[in-house]
């Protein structure tokens, strides 16, 4: 054999021991990030489910609303807002949503002294109070909270964000084993192979199920970084980098920064010629006053007026001059201060928002979906899509498929690991050699998810100092994880 020949073999025998380290590295990772957030994954998958259908749950609930039986004038907005102010006690008036139908009951939405979003409902024509409810006790809010949250702040999104950048790795390490190399055919790829024994039917409905979904899995999956509060602040800062576009993005990281925002919007007051001025002067005297606001002053009624024939998709939402606008109502900036008015459609490629000068009623600005940034409408179809309203019955019912294929995955997966599992370990696969345990490759894959998922990067460092530290000096625990 020439030196050029052994030589040639050599390097073909390092890569084959690169690639099998490659391998068997991928399958730990695929195990233990299968333990760790299966139990997440579940969860998710089930509350996200639920909130898809939040148009449907939520027409339902209101449905006594909707069709409110009455004769004769409304009072008006002003007017339901001054008995909704007088409904809640020290609560400022946040928003004024537009009746859905001629029919139905008006809508207010105060922020309550805690900062907490309260809505009130009111009878178009006797004033009287029908409904008051805190958003966050509703029950698509709760589904909402514990899907983002937990229902534990913003420690929660943490753990969110975790378990959603481990399930990345569990779905793309998966597709790495798995992919047919030499597979006969498509069975136990594209389809099961039934009656060939318990071992295989979990393996194939595991793998299968896992090659169908797992592009959409990662959709869901990379779709709701955004809201998380590691990557979405760090997404943030580069939206602010590279938008040109005058407005804030229109999610939020948490649901506790929201709440601190607003209660930090509501206790600072701000110049009148400032679009996010405080509160001030939006109280029920002020309102009940809106009717004989001076000629140079556009007063709630006026503006609804306004905005009503427009037919925006609902809700429509109409925001005070000095209120802290929302998120996607643009830069603070000098000038008059205006009313915004904006469409909160779930379909976000629908909404659309504007602003009406408070002294003149002449609109200053009006804005589309189409003339946001393109950072802004990725995102905006991303989240649409995310939840299931992007392309109506079609995209919920496909969001249905997805987490339920993700919650096979996750029981097949544990099904596959209690039936393998050997006496008295955990049965995680065994590492690489230690020499053939960093290669190129492998290194790359772990500095790319690393830096593209910062929460993932330090909990793989962590996790690292735990092993060599800890896990690797008591030797019950070494034997038991497999780290031998």
């Amino acid at each position: 054999m020439t030196a050029d020949s052994a030589t040639a073999t050599a390097q073909k025998g390092n890569q084959r021991l690169e690639g099998a380290a490659l391998y068997r590295t991928l399958w730990r990772w695929h195990f233990y990030a299968g333990l760790w957030c299966i139990p997440f994954v579940i969860l998710l998958a089930l509350t996200g489910s639920m909130y898809l259908f939040k148009p449907q749950f939520e027409a339902w609930q209101d449905r006594a609303f909707e069709s409110v039986a009455f004769t004769g004038p409304r009072i008006g907005p002003a007017a339901e807002v001054a008995t909704a102010l007088r409904a809640v006690p020290e609560a400022k008036f946040a928003e004024y949503e537009l009746p859905h139908a001629p029919q139905a009951a008006g809508r207010v939405w105060l922020r309550s002294a805690e900062g907490e979003k309260v809505r009130v409902v009111v009878q178009p024509v006797t004033g009287e109070v029908l409904d008051v409810v805190k958003d966050k006790s509703r029950p698509m809010q709760v589904i909402h909270d514990f899907h983002g949250e937990l229902l534990l702040g913003d420690g929660g999104s943490l753990f969110v964000e975790l378990a959603a950048c481990w399930a990345i790795v569990m779905v793309l390490s998966g597709l790495y084993m798995w992919w047919p190399r030499s597979a006969k055919g498509f069975a136990g790829v594209l389809y099961l192979r039934l009656g060939q024994g318990k071992r295989i039917f979990w393996r194939d409905l595991h793998a299968v199920t896992g090659i169908w979904i797992s592009v959409l899995a990662l959709f869901l999956l990379f779709s709701g970084l955004p809201w998380t509060g590691v990557w979405g602040k760090a997404f943030k800062e580069v939206r602010q980098l590279t938008c040109t576009a005058a407005v804030k993005q229109d999610w939020a990281q948490s649901r506790n920064g929201e709440r601190q925002e607003a209660l930090a919007g509501a206790a600072v007051g701000e110049p009148a010629s400032d679009e996010h001025a405080g509160h001030e002067g939006h109280d029920a005297a002020a309102m009940s006053e809106s009717a004989a606001a001076p000629a140079n002053t556009v007063t709630l009624d006026a503006v609804v007026d306004k905005v009503a024939p427009l037919n925006w998709v609902a809700p429509v939402l109409v925001t005070p001059p000095g209120a802290k606008g929302p998120k996607w109502a643009g830069k603070a900036r000098k000038g008059p201060p205006s009313w915004k008015v904006r469409s909160d459609a779930q379909n976000r490629p629908q909404r659309q928002s504007l602003q009406v000068d408070a002294r003149t009623g002449e609109v200053s600005r009006h804005e589309t979906f189409a003339d946001k940034h393109v950072i802004d409408k990725v995102v905006g179809v991303g989240v649409a899509a995310h939840e299931g309203q992007l392309f109506g019955a079609w995209n919920q019912a496909l969001g249905v498929l997805t987490a339920a294929g993700l919650v096979l995955l996750s029981v097949s997966g544990v099904v596959m690991w209690w039936r393998r599992r050997p006496e008295g370990r955990l049965g995680a696969p065994l590492p690489p050699l230690e020499a053939a345990q960093y290669g190129k490759g492998l290194v790359a894959i772990i500095v790319v998810l690393g830096v593209f998922l910062p929460v993932l990067g330090a909990s793989l460092l962590l996790v690292g100092c735990i092993e060599w530290a800890v896990l690797r000096r008591i030797a019950p625990l070494r034997q038991w994880l497999g780290l031998a």
